[in-house]
């Protein structure tokens, strides 16, 4: 369900009062018999105003945009580990993704590395598994990071069916050649500049981790 925008109301008003304003207006001088010039002036004043408010009204409705709509993910809350681990770098991966989820729009996350799912964090369905495809296997190949900023609208989404089927958003992090961190939001263009950037960051700290980790 989508959230209410909060200044939804505030937005309208100038809008509403202004053509209200100029209906009561018109009203009042087709009923009025004898019009004073005093009167014409104060309604031409009305009038102006009236135009005012309603132009101030659709400037807001362009510079204040609504906000994105946030969905509730279908799925089960999850936190689940590869077995074979080490207990450092499930502290290390149980670490990075409370901060992703704590700290951006996050709500689902999944890190996979050398062919296994080694984390699945957050809000999601039953699927586990991972397949690369083409979006993947690209952010894996050419170490560049996917923002996919309204998931809805790609035809490559049906790749994606390990998270929640009404994910709005998604970020596919490489993690070196051979994973990538994976993760889904609640709504459309939610990831700052900002975000991708704390990201990219904990993703490299992870992947170093990952390449120790794996090598020994």
């Amino acid at each position: 369900m989508a959230a209410a925008d909060p200044n939804r109301v505030l937005r309208k008003l100038p809008l509403v009062v202004g053509v209200m304003g100029g209906i009561l207006l018109l009203i009042n001088r087709s009923l009025t018999v004898d019009i004073s010039t005093t009167q014409s002036r104060s309604d031409a004043l009305g009038i102006l105003l009236s135009a005012l408010l309603i132009l101030i009204g659709l400037l807001w409705q362009q510079i204040q945009p609504q906000p994105p709509e946030v969905v509730e993910l279908e799925g089960e809350e999850v936190l689940s580990f590869a077995p074979t681990l080490s207990p450092a770098l499930q502290t290390e991966l149980a670490w990075i993704s409370h901060q992703l989820l704590t700290n951006t729009a996050t709500r689902s996350l999944l890190v996979y590395y050398q062919g296994q799912v080694l984390l699945r964090r957050g809000i999601l369905p039953p699927k586990a598994d991972v397949t690369p495809k083409a979006i993947l296997k690209r952010v894996m190949e050419q170490q560049k990071p996917v923002y996919l900023v309204a998931l809805k609208l790609y035809p490559g989404r049906i790749e994606f069916d390990y998270l929640p089927s009404n994910t709005q958003g998604l970020i596919c992090q490489p993690l070196g050649h051979q994973g990538a961190l994976i993760l889904g939001a609640n709504a459309p263009r939610s990831y700052t500049q900002q975000d991708e950037r704390w990201i990219a960051g904990l993703a490299d700290k992870l992947a170093n981790s990952l390449t120790e980790e794996f090598q020994d």
